[in-house]
């Protein structure tokens, strides 16, 4: 009997698609192109409002208008189903994440719009669909922005309850042991406060998000985490080409970088647990006449001196929009007394140097300031409005070196540190 030939094997399973998911370098580069294409509309936006409201408006709400430039780009790009200009740039298109389900042998990604990922049986990632991008874009822009907007108030609310819990430990003695030692809720209430900022800000979020995304090259936001959507590319891979780069070394940097951080942290609040606080309290010495005396006078600020964003309170333009108090916010006669300085009604400017003299005999409002290029702001590029002085010397408007301490604790011309507290009012002599 003669012997049969062999049966030929069948061909391997494809594991790979042709179409694969996009390395780490390809996603930033991306991200990058975007971040400057959303740059340049949000200049012109901003100069648009520029010429129909003025520099002082478009000034005052540049943060607005750069969260609007950031929703209409990825409106007109990602909402109605485009690739955006940095994924063209990088030949690279967004998908929803594949499902659990295991794909077929062979098969390969499908990139056709569907309901969900088991309609065409593969399992692989599709085009996301409506729904999702509108979401994406949400979590993205608008939900940051509020977040910015109520984080200062929400700090300024909690702050305050924690001073009146602290007044009231005072108060009743339970600030310390029988052994003379701070108590343990006194400790506890005495560092939130003084890390209030730190332990309410997002970024270190951030880092953990950009850290598992160096690891896995996937979701370089946590927006796109949130939804599910990654990115592959549109052109075909060599598998014979090698691996693709990834940025793991750059994850284990930031990995350390987090942990140290946190060990010096811990470690500092062990051993000087007793010490920092006695001289925490030593750098606060009104702390106990202010939480017994005076509760209703007591200055919101932050306790730790790198909490910026916590000591605006002076420049902030909640405090200074309206007469009323509401909430942790101060009047205009009360944030006058602080600074030692008349606040004029109608919150209408004391000291205008754009105007010219209602006497000429008297000369002009601030005649000491020489030369008309002096006499104007070089953030809102106007006359000086009620000015002020920065530490290294630097003359703004008032509500104009507000704002940009608030963004920047620096002068905006020699890049000095110009904390919000330091600001010095000048006065007409």
């Amino acid at each position: 009997m003669a012997a049969q030939p062999p049966k030929p094997r069948p061909p391997p399973p494809v594991t790979t698609s042709p179409y694969p998911f996009a390395a780490a370098p390809d996603i930033i580069r991306a991200h990058q192109k975007d971040a400057y294409f959303q740059g340049v509309l949000a200049n012109q936006l901003s100069d648009l409002h520029r010429r129909l409201r003025g520099a002082r408006a478009a000034h005052s709400w540049a943060t607005e208008t750069r969260a609007l430039a950031d929703a209409l780009y990825l409106c007109l790009t990602t909402l109605i189903g485009n690739r955006t200009l940095g994924e063209e740039y990088c030949d690279l298109v967004q998908v929803e994440a594949p499902s659990p389900k295991p794909a077929p042998s062979g098969s390969a990604l499908s990139l056709t719009d569907s309901k969900s990922p088991e309609d065409d049986g593969s399992g692989g990632p599709l085009l996301p669909s409506l729904p999702r991008r509108a979401g994406y874009i949400l979590t993205s822009v608008l939900i940051p922005y509020l977040f910015n907007r109520l984080l200062p108030r929400a700090r300024t609310a909690l702050r305050k309850k924690l001073h009146s819990r602290l007044t009231t430990i005072v108060r009743q003695g339970r600030d310390q042991t029988r052994f003379g030692q701070p108590s343990t809720e006194y400790r506890v209430l005495r560092y939130l406060l003084t890390h209030l900022s730190s332990l309410t800000n997002a970024a270190h979020l951030h880092a953990v998000t950009l850290a598992i995304f160096y690891f896995t090259g996937a979701y370089y936001s946590l927006s796109k985490r949130i939804w599910g959507l990654r990115y592959v590319f549109t052109r075909r891979i060599d598998p014979n080409a090698g691996g693709r780069a990834g940025y793991e070394v750059l994850g284990v940097l930031l990995v350390i970088q987090m942990v140290v951080r946190g060990w010096l942290h811990i470690k500092q609040q062990i051993l000087g647990s007793g010490a920092a606080q006695q001289q925490s309290e030593d750098d606060d010495p009104d702390f106990r006449e202010r939480g017994i005396l005076a509760p209703s006078a007591m200055v919101d600020v932050s306790l730790d001196e790198h909490a910026l964003t916590s000591n605006n309170s002076l420049l902030s333009p909640d405090a200074t929009a309206g007469g009323g108090t509401s909430g942790n916010q101060r009047s205009l006669a009360e944030i006058g007394q602080t600074t030692h300085t008349p606040v004029p009604k109608g919150n209408r400017a004391r000291f205008d140097l754009s105007l010219p003299p209602a006497d000429p005999e008297k000369g002009l409002v601030m005649g000491w300031i020489k030369g008309s290029a002096q006499r104007m702001c070089t953030l809102c590029l106007e006359g000086l409005r009620d000015p002020a002085a920065t530490p290294c010397g630097h003359v703004f408007c008032w509500r104009c070196i507000g704002d940009w301490v608030r963004e920047k604790p620096e002068c905006p011309l020699c890049r000095r540190e110009a904390l919000a507290q330091q600001i010095l009012p000048l006065r007409a002599p």
